[in-house]
Formats: structure tokens, C-alpha cells, sequence
């Protein structure tokens, strides 16, 4: 059988390392910090990167790709970038290695010291700005609409499987516009793009807002955020806009003749969302028997037990499964049959519970007879029997059925578990308990500041969805025109 998961009720952190590990999505690598991502949970991020990749292609964005070393010097061209990535970023010094005649292996060779050192990226927009230079001349190029699909790095001392990582994946768009309503308008874009793909097909709620000056991506005029309620009471930033204002295009000046004939500075925006979604799908969704996947993200959406005692039974079986996997995959629906002959049905029961698989079938002789199938959910763990005739039609409306229900659950969970508090007692016994706080703040950064110190909690976002609202800071007693989001995060 499956081995058990530590109790998320007993240690979090531990079930999450437990279910990482155990449900197959990745594990530890021989170098500090990083990962490596197996085949069942790459399957999960390739499902999300398709779906991605499909809707910035819809909305008329091109993919590119741009070089992982960035020469040191471009960062010392935007003073806030450089001041929000200096310490996170992996240096390369040197560009070759020699036999170590003294202690035997390799050493670095002293010789082949670089005249420039580069940078590991930790994120594009100097190196791909550098590059805008030679694409952008008339406002004929714009926009220019670019997204990339690539590794970073961002040297990191305390590290978790998928939530922080020394390297990660993601996608990073860059674009270049013509006005400053248009800059705007894309980052809107984008952020309510990664709203729409966590609640849709990750099924995970999220709230859509604007990170304070002090939370900005470094180099932003502003960042737009959807920040997500794990189910520990801590918030996820789960995806990040930024409207970078000309400070990239001046930089490296980047001008575009205008229809007037006038040179001017392109408008830019940056976005991105990273495997830290893997995170945010585990932590939102699973329990304690494992990975519960809404079915437009899980690798196969259903799989098929046979129940059997002898080969001729599994033939029998296998003819009819064979007929219903047919029709399933008309439908578009992704199936597994498991008949292998070295694990019990039991065990394979359980480890399928443990990896999230939406629907399992079980199809034992008497089923046949019957022209009948156990059918198990994975989100309620309750099984029923139906026909196999039109199986298919009904595992469709299921599979439906299951993606709505994981979401709703998610959602109350969410609602449950956001307070509005208007007094700084309250509001630290509210954040200690974990979950959503909306609370008034006067606006300073030295009022964020002290609350963060006093309580660990940030302020999340100035959600989007609310209208203003006065009254006085929760800290400070000044005046506030609305309430904001605080939480624990990761």
C-alpha cells in the first residue's frame, strides 16, 4: 500500500514535503536548492503551460527566447532593478576549467577570468530591453507583444519544492507599447488573464489587486498581483503584472518614431508566473490521503482497475474497457488503463488516491455480467455504481462536476476564512489564526513597516474588487480611504 502522509493538522510543512515527494512531482537534486521535477508532476506543469501558452496566443503574444547570461553592466542601468536583484544573483566569473595537477580532479582555471562578469538570469528585462533597441524604430513595431518560456535563478538560503527554489521555471512577458493607457491596459490584461486561468482550470480563487510601493517588482511604477488562501490560513502570490513605466526604455533607450514624426520612449510592461503554481495547486486542494487535481490540469483524468483472478478474465475485461477508453477519448477525455499484473488492486487504489487521479474505474467479471462500474471520485472519496453503456457521457458531466466542486470548495474555504477587523488588537489575534484580514492602513510604508515587524503579516494587495471605503488605520489611528489585505504568506 501507499505510505501514509503526515496529518496536515499535525505539521503542514511536513505534509506538503511528504505529498511532494511521495505523490512522485519532485524531489531534492544533488545541488543545494534546486529541484528536480519528475515525470508526474512535469506533466501537471506542461497541462498548465499548454493552457497558458494557448491564451497568450489568443490574446496576440508571440513567444521568443533570450540568453541565460546577462552581462553585469545592464543591470547597472536601472538603479531600482539592480538595487531589488543585487542579492539573489548567481555570478559567473570564469569560462573554463583545468586538470588540478596538486590535488588531483578540475579547478578553476585563473586564466580564463571573463573581462565582463555575467549574470545568471534572475529575470530578462535588462537583456531582452537591450534587445528591443534593434526591433523598435517606428511606431509601425508596436506593440511588440513577447513571451518567454524559461528557467531563472535567484539564489535562495532556505528552500521548499516548487514554492522557493534556487532555480524555477516560468514565463515572462515583456511588451512594448506606444502610450501609457495602452502599457496600462496590457498589464490589466494580463493580470485578469491569471485570474481567469487559476479559477478556471486550476480551480483555486484568487483576489486581484496592487502591491504597495514597498511589495513592487523592482523597477515598477506597479505591480499587479492575484493573491490565493492556502489552506494553512497563508496567503500565495500567485501570479504578478508590472507596469514598468519608460524606466527600461530610457535605460537602454529605446525610442519609436511617432506618427507625428517625433522621437519618443516606449511604454513597457512585465508578467510572469512561475512553478510556484504547482505549489498553490497542492496547497489549495489536497488532504491527507493526497493530491487532489481539478481534471483540466490532472495528467489523465481517469483510470481503469480491472478486477480480475485469471487471464482469461483480464482478456474478457479488457475487450470491454478497450471499448469504453474508445469513447472516452472521443470526448477528449485523458484515460490510464492499469492492468499490470504486479501490484494488488488495493495498492493501486490507493496510489492513484494519493496522486490525485479525478475519476477511477473498477471493472471486476460480475461487472460484466451486470454491464456495470464502480465509479470512485477522487475530490469526495464516494463511490457509486452506473451502466457502462454511456459511461462515457456521464464521466464527461462528471469530470464537470468534479472541476466546479473543487473550485466552490476552495472558495467557501476562502470566504470562511476572511475577517474584517477595525482595531490592532483584533487584528493580531485575527492574523495570528491565519486567513484573509481586511483592515484599514493610512497609507505610510513606515505604518506597513511596523505591523509587518510586530505581527509578520504584509499587506497582500489593495484589492481591485473593493470600492473605497473611509476610516482609520487599524496601527495608527489616521484617517484611511480603504481597507487593504493583509496575511501570513509564503
Amino acid at each position: 500500500m501507499a505510505k501514509v502522509l503526515t496529518s496536515r493538522n499535525e505539521n503542514y510543512s511536513q505534509w506538503y514535503q511528504d505529498l511532494v515527494i511521495k505523490a512522485d512531482l519532485a524531489e531534492n537534486s544533488a545541488v543545494r536548492g534546486c529541484m528536480v521535477i519528475k515525470p508526474y508532476g512535469y506533466a501537471i506543469w506542461e497541462k498548465m503551460q499548454a493552457e497558458l501558452d494557448r491564451m497568450f496566443k489568443e490574446t496576440g503574444h508571440e513567444n521568443g527566447y533570450f540568453p541565460l547570461f546577462i552581462p553585469k553592466s545592464f543591470f547597472s542601468k536601472e538603479a531600482a532593478h539592480v538595487d531589488g536583484f543585487a542579492k539573489e544573483c548567481a555570478v559567473v566569473t570564469h569560462y573554463r576549467l583545468k586538470n588540478d595537477e596538486v590535488n588531483g580532479g578540475v579547478m578553476v582555471d585563473p586564466d580564463a577570468k571573463l573581462e565582463e562578469e555575467l549574470i545568471v538570469r534572475p529575470t530578462s528585462e535588462t537583456i531582452i530591453w537591450s534587445t528591443f533597441k534593434n526591433w523598435i524604430q517606428s511606431y509601425r513595431d508596436l506593440p511588440l507583444l513577447i513571451n518567454q518560456w524559461a528557467n531563472v535563478v535567484r539564489w535562495e538560503m532556505r528552500t521548499r519544492l516548487f514554492l522557493r527554489t534556487t532555480e524555477f521555471l516560468w514565463q515572462e512577458g515583456h511588451t512594448a507599447h506606444a502610450t501609457k493607457a495602452e502599457a496600462i491596459e496590457e498589464t490589466e490584461k494580463i493580470i485578469n488573464l491569471y485570474a481567469d486561468f487559476a479559477e478556471n482550470y486550476m480551480a483555486v480563487p484568487v483576489i486581484k489587486g496592487l502591491k504597495t510601493e514597498s511589495e513592487r517588482f523592482a523597477g515598477a511604477l506597479d505591480t499587479y498581483t492575484i493573491e490565493a488562501l492556502m489552506q494553512d490560513g497563508k496567503a500565495l502570490q500567485s501570479g504578478t503584472s508590472h507596469f514598468l513605466g519608460q524606466n527600461f526604455a530610457k535605460a537602454f533607450d529605446v525610442k519609436f518614431a511617432s506618427k507625428e514624426g517625433k522621437d519618443e520612449y516606449v511604454w513597457a510592461t512585465s508578467w510572469g508566473v512561475s512553478t510556484r503554481l504547482m505549489g498553490a495547486l497542492i496547497m489549495a486542494h489536497s488532504d491527507d490521503n493526497g493530491l487532489v487535481l481539478p481534471p483540466k490540469l490532472a495528467p489523465f483524468q481517469v483510470v481503469i482497475v480491472p478486477i480480475y483472478k485469471n487471464e482469461e478474465q483480464l482478456a474478457a475485461i479488457t475487450e470491454k474497457v478497450n471499448e469504453v477508453i474508445t469513447k472516452l477519448k472521443a470526448k477528449g477525455i485523458s484515460v490510464k488503463y492499469d492492468s499490470s499484473d504486479n501490484r494488488k488492486p488495493g495498492w493501486k487504489f490507493a496510489q492513484y488516491e494519493l496522486k490525485g487521479v479525478p475519476v477511477r474505474l473498477a471493472i471486476g467479471p460480475r461487472d460484466l455480467e451486470n454491464g456495470t462500474v464502480e465509479v470512485a471520485r477522487r475530490d469526495t472519496l464516494t463511490k457509486n455504481v452506473t451502466e457502462i453503456e454511456g459511461v462515457d457521457q456521464y464521466i464527461e458531466n462528471l469530470l464537470e462536476e468534479i472541476q466546479t466542486n473543487i473550485f466552490t470548495k476552495a472558495f467557501d474555504f476562502r470566504k470562511e476564512n476572511t475577517t474584517k477587523v477595525d482595531t490592532y488588537k483584533e487584528f493580531k489575534t485575527t492574523v495570528k489564526k491565519g486567513g484573509f484580514v481586511l483592515a484599514h492602513w493610512d497609507g505610510t510604508a513606515e505604518t506597513e513597516d511596523r505591523i509587518k515587524n510586530d505581527t509578520k503579516a504584509t499587506i497582500r494587495c489593495l484589492p481591485l474588487e473593493y470600492e473605497e471605503e473611509e476610516g482609520v488605520c487599524v496601527y495608527s489611528g489616521n484617517p484611511s480611504k480603504r481597507r487593504v489585505l493583509f496575511a501570513l504568506s509564503y
